[in-house]
């Protein structure tokens, strides 16, 4: 993907407007995930400028991690979003294919499989921030340690250790979430029903010696 993504750039800085239609086709999808998760409803609005800047910025683009340069701009957006309206982003976001990220193998494929779109609109918006932006930067847009690292101006150390207490945390909630189901022991522990439908007394204590 990424080979396809650096020819449809080098096309599109040369004016390929089916290029550059490629371009939005594959990078939209996860922008707008990652978009809502910082401002909510306005995601429409707020991607539309970001890809407004990027046409207009494409020319100048120089080269590297072109899927991280989208993102800059989108959350450089974001935060101008939020900014004009005073108000802090909230968290609504599905996570989607949660592998790959830093953190137990296990843990990781658990959380991808398990988790659901409901069940994570709801446990995405109790982490903390800086954890649900990097498990969703990661997760949602697939930008590397080190791609995110620049995106977020952390170390890519950082980047993966937020990740990975994100993904910690959304186990441990996954557990508290899905009980497990009553024993086989304790339903054989029921007494059977007489054949009469009639309960038989239970037995008098035996009288204590002396």
């Amino acid at each position: 993907m990424t080979g396809e993504l650096n020819e449809a750039v080098a096309s599109a800085q040369a004016g390929d407007e089916d290029a550059f239609r490629f371009l939005y086709r594959s990078l939209q999808p996860g922008l707008l995930r990652y978009l809502t998760a910082l401002v909510g409803a306005d995601a429409e609005d707020v991607a539309s400028e970001t890809w407004l800047q990027i046409s207009r910025d494409l020319p100048s683009f120089t080269g590297g991690e072109f899927r991280a340069w989208t993102v800059t701009i989108a959350r450089n957006r974001a935060m101008d979003h939020l900014r004009r309206l005073r108000r802090r982003p909230s968290l609504p976001v599905p996570v989607q294919a949660l592998s790959e990220l830093a953190g137990d193998a296990d843990t990781a494929e658990r959380a991808g499989e398990t988790i659901g779109t409901e069940a994570a609109l709801a446990l995405i918006a109790t982490l903390p921030p800086r954890e649900a932006e990097a498990v969703l930067l990661r997760a949602v847009v697939g930008l590397d340690a080190e791609s995110a690292g620049r995106v977020l101006g952390r170390r890519p150390g950082a980047v993966r250790t937020a990740a990975h207490r994100g993904l910690r945390r959304l186990a441990a909630m996954m557990d508290r979430q899905d009980p497990a189901p009553p024993s086989a022991a304790a339903d054989d522990a029921t007494p059977p029903r007489p054949r009469n439908g009639r309960s038989r007394p239970a037995p008098r204590p035996e009288a204590a010696d002396g």
